[in-house]
């Protein structure tokens, strides 16, 4: 596996066309241009958390319907480029825990970079969902699961979130997942030194 994990992807379809590139190795830096607001601030956090320099614009998007589409295209690229930056996966710790609070609310995230494409985010201690959909800028939480789900399934990956105490501010509870989001990643694509040359994994491949 290159030293240099970076990689560029572009993806367009009728309804998008989305840019963008990644060091997983950086320093936090992002320049991030989705054409919605919440989802730029939720992005740069998760980056800065996750110490990765990432870059993305969204060059077109359907917004004259929604922005469901373009969210979840969002979360196809953004998976598509990790994979592709991790290469064979080599040499990768694999698994990441982390949690990040705001005030009363704790947010936690578990990743396993296993090939398997699965998300799961539990909100409030009973499992339930969210009694009404609340929005933030036009974000809710169903926007959230779409693009975990198109995420998880384009890097391969296996991630539980679990939202503790969820407040009536939405903003502060999808704040929690993404930095929590942002420190697991980074710790489950650090190299692992007791394994340099190897595929973490019994089977010796991550596909």
């Amino acid at each position: 596996m290159s030293d240099n994990r970076e990689a560029q992807f572009e993806r367009k379809s009728k309804e998008t066309h989305i840019t963008a590139n990644l060091n997983i190795d950086g320093t936090g830096q992002t320049s991030i241009k989705t054409n919605i607001g919440f989802l730029d601030h939720m992005l740069e956090l998760f980056a800065f958390h996750g110490y990765f320099d990432l870059s993305l614009e969204v060059k077109r998007g359907d917004f004259e319907i929604d922005i469901h589409h373009t969210n979840e295209d969002i979360g196809i690229v953004l998976g598509k480029l990790f994979k592709k930056a991790l290469d064979e996966m080599m040499g990768i710790r694999r698994y990441g825990t982390a949690s990040a609070p705001m005030e009363s609310t704790l947010g936690t995230a578990v990743v396993d970079i296993c090939g398997r494409g699965h998300d799961h985010l539990l909100i409030g201690d009973q499992g339930v969902s969210y009694p009404n959909i609340r929005d933030e800028d036009g974000y809710n939480i169903h926007y959230l699961e779409h693009f975990l789900e198109s995420f998880a399934k384009n890097l391969g990956a296996t991630i539980h979130l679990y939202i503790k105490n969820p407040t009536e501010d939405l903003h502060t509870d999808v704040e929690c997942c993404f930095k929590a989001l942002g420190l697991a990643l980074d710790h489950a694509t650090q190299m692992d030194p007791r394994r340099q040359s190897e595929v973490p994994s019994t089977k010796g491949i991550i596909d």
